[in-house]
């Protein structure tokens, strides 16, 4: 497996061995090695798949959750002074200015695809258990989390890479595309469904941790509210009512919305009804990435925030409440969360808020705080605008360090603190905003099942539903949870220009292959405008 690995970090040539139906792996094949006899430890090797995602994109600010989450109108990641410049490559990233040689691009490509290859090791009839013991769930995993990185390669890049084994094993490896790459992934998920567990909402949550029929439901529903873009069409009946059965199917498994006050309590490492799949993944980047240096902290975390990450006015805007204060009784909606309230100290929070952080910031017992020395010490209060100078040099001053609101959905003082190893993949909101959606493009007034979520949430009632409504109730509901990028596109809303970011050419939906995959597989071709 480690060689594997190396080979596909080094030059990545992703030979995928798998035929179109069950996309298994033939024990011929030389990618893998001469007379490879599959996976004899199939445990250990579902485990480590499972390690790299919990340690990979999931867990980090940057590679899949920058591309999908900063190239937004949710987050900004503003040059602070010598902080966050990176050589322009957060702002390329808002920007949409990428190139092919982007880390963040190609960190996500190597990744998903070793999650791929290493999966479909562990699909292979010949990997079989060493002692004696059934392994159909091992594998019903391995197909899951294969369907899951295929899923996001075939939407950042719409290229699979894939080798038919029943040529000879000298061919290149082909690309897979369109509608047979769809199949390929949606054969993963039944065969999924089929083997996986039945676990409820009200199962123990390490339950959760691993994949599931309602984690591979909610995939199902996904895919197929996405279809369309990836296939360049209008959306189709039957793709919608896939959609909507997948998530009635969650939705008998006992899954359903938090009660009204409880919406951040789904971030917690505890469980929910919401919650379907989570990842023993490292919280402390959903953390700090956003949080000013001289915010509170618990006791292991001497560095304090990392200033970086913020949201842009107009994104802040989309939430009901006083748009320049976000103090409790502001009249804001449930989530947009609370800045911490100065009358009165309190233990439990740190003083550090949750949802979007504006105005001044306080201590825990109170106190304002203010902001570094070096920026004149001034008060620490989060504007609603982003400013943004460009960044050339060491010691340019790009932007004063308290510039734009900020984001958390995860607290540093839950139990385990920014410690602790729990990020939520998939939670029922998503699904009933999926199968809401699903409805309205076959025709179905949702303004109802929208205002059912809204009333859970303390938001006002809306008069109608329309596709504005529906991109805009996903924002508020989904924001930090990697799944703006997908939105923007299917509403046609990625291109346009918003603050610091021009409108962009369409070629800009999907991102450029890495430069030496391309060199070493000619059936790969660069997308267009790259």
């Amino acid at each position: 497996m480690k060689k594997i690995v190396n080979y596909l970090c080094l030059m990545l040539p992703i030979a995928l061995i798998f035929s179109c139906t069950d996309l298994e792996i033939e024990a011929t094949d030389s990618f893998i090695s001469d007379g490879f006899a599959g996976v004899a430890d199939i445990q250990g090797e579902v485990t480590n798949i499972s390690n790299i995602i919990a340690g990979g994109d999931l867990a980090n600010q940057d590679g899949l959750y920058a591309l999908n989450e900063v190239s937004t109108d949710e987050y900004i990641v503003a040059t602070r002074g010598t902080d966050w410049g990176d050589n322009g490559r957060w702002l390329a990233i808002h920007r949409q200015t990428w190139d092919p040689e982007l880390q963040d691009i190609r960190r996500s490509w190597q990744n998903l695809n070793s999650i791929t290859i290493n999966a479909t090791r562990v699909i292979n009839p010949q990997s079989v258990a060493t002692a004696s013991g059934d392994v159909t769930e091992l594998k019903a995993e391995a197909r899951f989390y294969r369907a899951w990185a295929m899923s996001w390669i075939l939407d950042m890049w719409r290229q699979v890479p894939y080798r038919d084994v029943n040529l000879p094993n000298s061919a290149i490896p082909v690309a897979l595309t369109g509608q047979v790459a769809i199949d390929s992934i949606v054969a993963d998920l039944n065969i999924a469904i089929r083997d996986l567990p039945e676990v409820t909402a009200g199962d123990a949550i390490d339950a959760k941790s691993t994949p599931t029929k309602a984690a591979a439901h909610h995939l199902m529903a996904k895919l197929h509210l996405n279809k369309h873009v990836y296939l360049g069409t209008s959306p189709e009946a039957a793709d919608m009512q896939v959609v909507v059965d997948a998530v009635d199917e969650i939705e008998a498994a006992g899954y359903s919305l938090a009660a009204s006050g409880d919406f951040f309590d789904i971030f917690r490492p505890s469980n929910d009804v919401e919650t379907i799949w989570w990842s023993p993944a490292d919280a402390g980047p959903r953390i700090w990435y956003t949080l000013h240096y001289n915010l509170n902290f618990p006791g292991a975390n001497d560095g304090g925030g990392w200033n970086g990450f913020t949201t842009l006015s107009e994104f802040y805007q989309l939430f009901e409440g006083d748009p320049d204060t976000n103090y409790p009784g502001d009249g804001q909606e449930e989530r947009r969360g609370f800045v911490h309230d100065p009358s009165t100290a309190n233990a439990e929070n740190l003083g550090i808020g949750l949802g979007f952080l504006i105005g001044q910031q306080y201590e825990q017992d109170g106190t304002p705080l203010n902001a570094r020395d070096d920026v004149g010490g001034v008060p620490l209060v989060f504007t609603k605008e982003v400013e943004q100078a460009e960044y050339t040099a060491p010691g340019d001053n790009a932007v004063l360090e308290t510039s734009g609101t900020r984001m958390l959905k995860y607290h540093p003082n839950e139990e385990g603190g920014d410690r602790r190893r729990h990020i939520v993949n998939y939670r029922f909101a998503d699904a009933y905003l999926m199968r809401a959606e699903a409805m309205f493009r076959m025709g179905t007034d949702v303004t109802a099942i929208i205002n059912e979520l809204r009333a859970t949430r303390g938001a006002s009632v809306l008069g109608t539903v329309q596709e504005a409504e529906l991109l805009a109730e996903r924002g508020r509901e989904m924001y930090a949870e990697v799944t703006r990028r997908q939105d923007l596109i299917r509403f046609g809303q990625y291109l346009r220009a918003w603050n610091l970011k021009d409108a962009g050419d369409p070629h800009l939906e999907i991102f450029p292959i890495p430069i030496a995959d391309i060199l070493a597989n000619p059936n790969l071709v660069q997308n267009p405008g790259y």
